[in-house]
């Protein structure tokens, strides 16, 4: 009588192949996943600048945001100068930095009363995991980057 089914050596067979295409998918995954941070995290900082400067236009006498919270949803019913409602609750947290997408953003480099001048900077959360650039912007000046994951953005983008 012939039995029936797959021998080990076929199972292991099997799994090896599997684990072979596996080994070779998951280095291309994380590229890809990179990718789609960065991408995101570069959308980011040109929604901040966008908002930034209806936020100026709005309130004159207050100038730029000093930080995501004001761009941020209201934590009651009206829009003011201290939640604008200009980004959504995930880039206009309550406390900075606002991490969306594999990135931490803040605003710094505030000067003047009303707020003349800001930089928007978004670094990622773990280098070489979540993102491989940071990236920066003032007003409405291009998005530069840091090829080294953090703040010092002297490159323009490729």
């Amino acid at each position: 009588m012939r039995q029936r089914g797959f021998s080990l050596i076929e199972l292991l067979i099997v799994v090896a192949i599997i684990l072979v295409i596996t080994a070779i998918a998951i280095p291309s995954f994380l590229r890809s996943r990179i990718a789609a941070n960065e991408a995101s995290a570069i959308s980011s900082i040109r929604a901040i600048n966008t908002a930034q400067v209806t936020y100026a236009v709005t309130y004159p006498d207050v100038g730029y945001a000093s930080d995501l919270a004001r761009l941020g949803a209201p934590t009651s019913g009206s829009v003011t100068s201290a939640n604008a409602g200009l980004l959504d609750w995930v880039l206009g947290c309550p406390t900075q930095p606002c991490v969306k997408s594999g990135y931490a953003f803040v605003i710094t480099n505030i000067v003047g009363n009303p707020v003349s001048s800001y930089t928007a900077i978004g670094t990622p959360t773990a280098v070489g995991q979540t993102g491989l650039r940071g990236f920066c912007s003032d007003k409405l000046n291009p998005v530069l980057a840091d090829p080294n994951g953090g703040s010092n953005c002297t490159e323009p983008l490729k």
